[in-house]
């Protein structure tokens, strides 16, 4: 049986909201406009897909012209986390090797635009212990719809998906696979979900869910 964990990124393997405000200001300053992004905003719309975040933060344009600019500031936020990084979970790294030596197939999938995803993991060395990865920035879909095509591409007969958000619980159910709540995230889901409250929990967890 081939068994997968699907992760969300923001807020479930890294924080990078601090460097996210850092650069779409500098981004701002390059179009002559003031500063306006800050991590508790960058927080509350993480999660997102681009087209929803760019009408949230530039709300007095046409969107066309949110559009573009969200793309200006996008473009930085990946060059700009590439050499910055993030913040990590603590316990990320010795967590996803103690998954690869347990056999897990591992991806990630995010609401993000393309090029993040690699900007996470080539900043911070991790590249090794991930199979596949997927977002909307390059196929224009939904998490949910995401998630079903890197179950079926990669013929995984058994997987769930760990998340922080609503968002992610509710793509977890539209993918058809079972959700798991990382609860030390940024976001709140239904009561009762099942949570772990620090992603050193999760081997023991994952293999809970498939006994």
């Amino acid at each position: 049986m081939k068994k997968g964990i699907l992760f969300d990124l923001d807020g479930t393997l890294w924080d990078s909201a601090e460097g996210v405000a850092a650069s779409w200001n500098l981004a701002l300053a390059g179009m002559g406009m003031p500063p306006r992004a800050t991590a508790e905003g960058v927080h509350a719309v993480m999660g997102k897909t681009m087209d929803v975040i760019a009408r949230l933060f530039f709300p007095e344009m046409p969107d066309e012209e949110a559009q573009r600019r969200m793309a200006v500031c996008m473009k930085t936020e990946n060059e700009y986390l590439r050499i910055h990084g993030g913040r990590l979970f603590e316990g990320l790294e010795e967590t996803l090797g103690a998954l690869r030596r347990n056999g897990w197939f591992l991806a990630v999938v995010s609401n993000c635009q393309e090029g993040y995803i690699e900007a996470f993991l080539e900043r911070h060395g991790l590249g090794y212990y991930f199979d596949d990865r997927e977002c909307f920035g390059h196929t224009g879909r939904g998490k949910g719809s995401n998630i079903r095509l890197v179950l079926e591409r990669n013929g995984l007969e058994r997987a769930l998906y760990l998340g922080d958000t609503r968002g992610d619980y509710d793509a977890a159910a539209e993918a058809g696979i079972p959700f798991l709540h990382a609860a030390y995230g940024f976001g709140e889901v239904p009561e009762g979900t099942p949570r772990i409250g620090d992603i050193r929990e999760l081997p023991a967890r994952a293999e809970i869910f498939f006994a």
